[in-house]
């Protein structure tokens, strides 16, 4: 099945189930909760192939979600990210094979970590508005350099809304819509470096069928919460993605 054994292939099916439920409801992680429950059972390689087509296809949809219109104004308001995500996307792809990923996980997880914790103990972190334009920037460049290695290209952009103070809508939009574009440049990128091939493809494409499925029942939790609760949540995942990454790191270390 797809060069698996029944059970590994059943395993990541019900995880990009779960991983598009928690998209839907929160809209992030699904990436992350792949990633690394997919490298504990699978090669590396394949592990990165199989998350690429469902992380695309899944961002189409939520960036699209309240129209093209929605999404165009995204795309402007956080041009500056975006530029910074595909650029350094596309860059850091062709080192996938070559950069320790237990010192990438390291340096993202940990100030992921402190900066979530610090908000929620109830101390939040607002980028002064004439500095935006810098963070959009500095968080792009990070995400692209981690997207093309990893994958994962997500919590800087969400530490960013969070401190901007973003509202839920524009958030789970703005998510999608970087996201998306970051996925296109990771199927590029991996397309040139082999990674995803005529072996990784239908394995990748088969589980865009339980990320939809996830997704869309995430989608009616994330209608019911407020905006305290999605806030609260957010940085719960947010917490729980870097000590994942922290984990991972010193796995790779041991």
């Amino acid at each position: 099945m797809f060069g698996l054994d029944p059970w590994q292939f059943w395993t990541i099916f019900a995880v990009t189930a779960f991983g598009g439920f928690v998209k839907g409801a929160i809209g992030f992680a699904m990436p992350l909760i792949m990633a690394s429950a997919f490298a504990s059972i699978l090669p590396p390689q394949t592990a990165l192939a199989a998350l690429i087509l469902p992380v695309l296809t899944t961002n189409v949809h939520q960036a699209l979600r309240q129209g093209p219109a929605a999404a165009a104004a995204s795309v402007r308001n956080f041009r500056w990210h975006i530029a910074m995500v595909l650029a350094f996307l596309l860059l850091s792809a062709g080192f996938a094979r070559t950069i320790p990923q237990g010192l990438m996980y390291l340096l993202l997880g940990g100030p992921i970590l402190v900066f979530a914790l610090w908000q929620l103990a109830g101390r939040p972190l607002t980028l002064p508005i004439h500095h935006r334009r810098r963070a959009e920037i500095a968080t792009g460049i990070v995400g692209g350099l981690y997207g093309g290695i990893s994958g994962i290209w997500g919590p800087p952009l969400v530490v960013l809304l969070l401190s901007l103070g973003v509202a839920k809508q524009e958030q789970v939009r703005v998510q999608g819509v970087v996201f998306f574009l970051g996925a296109v440049g990771l199927t590029a990128a991996h397309l040139v470096s082999g990674i995803l091939n005529a072996q990784t493809i239908p394995l990748s494409a088969m589980l865009c069928i339980p990320a939809f499925g996830g997704m869309l029942s995430g989608f009616a939790l994330q209608d019911r919460m407020d905006v305290g609760q999605f806030r609260r949540w957010t940085l719960v995942l947010l917490v729980l993605t870097a000590l994942n990454l922290l984990r991972r790191s010193l796995s790779d270390w041991i």
